[in-house]
């Protein structure tokens, strides 16, 4: 079966930065960063340990959506790329098939604040827009990912949701989300 990622072409290239698909051995270069407590705080899934992170990322249906990027050819974080399928009616549903897609990205706290993540999440959206065909690219986080939320506004991206106590973070705590959102036609990369 063809992955999403296989109908694009790679790598992309920005200004400083390379994205590319990621590969077996990008298990050891993305868990550096994804083991730190200021990573995966807002992270879906924080792996217990060397071992089980390696094993997951390593997974088809990890490797099938995720992108790594590289500055001076190093690693410096990671995007994830899900395509999927808005709600529709039956009769009309084929046409909707894999017309939108979720995006993810985790940073290196050393690379922050640096325009790192909004320069690859900007690339990765110019280039689903126009070699997937999308119409409409999403992503969310926790109400208090700050740093999140504000790289989606940077982005031009519109906050669609504003959910109220309804995501479950591993402290226990349920907390707010966002969901934001732009269409192929409102897209104006920054």
């Amino acid at each position: 079966m063809e992955r999403v990622l296989d109908r694009m072409r790679w790598p992309l290239h920005t200004e400083r930065l390379l994205i590319r698909p990621a590969e077996w051995e990008d298990a050891e270069t993305t868990w550096p960063f994804r083991r730190l407590p200021e990573v995966n705080h807002w992270i879906t899934r924080a792996p217990a340990d060397h071992d089980e992170y390696v094993d997951l990322f390593r997974r088809p249906s990890s490797l099938d959506l995720t992108l790594v990027i590289e500055r001076d050819l190093e690693v410096i974080g990671d995007l994830m790329l899900h395509v999927n399928d808005p709600w529709a009616q039956v009769e009309v549903r084929e046409q909707a098939a894999a017309t939108q897609a979720e995006l993810g990205w985790c940073l290196h706290p050393d690379h922050g604040g640096k325009g790192c993540a909004t320069e690859a999440v900007a690339a990765l959206i110019t280039a689903s827009f126009e070699q997937l065909g999308l119409r409409r690219i999403t992503a969310e986080c926790f109400a208090d990912n700050t740093a999140s939320w504000r790289l989606m506004e940077r982005l031009g991206m519109r906050r669609e949701a504003h959910t109220r106590k309804d995501s479950l973070h591993r402290s226990g705590e349920w907390m707010d989300g966002l969901l934001y959102a732009v269409l192929r036609e409102e897209w104006q990369q920054p």
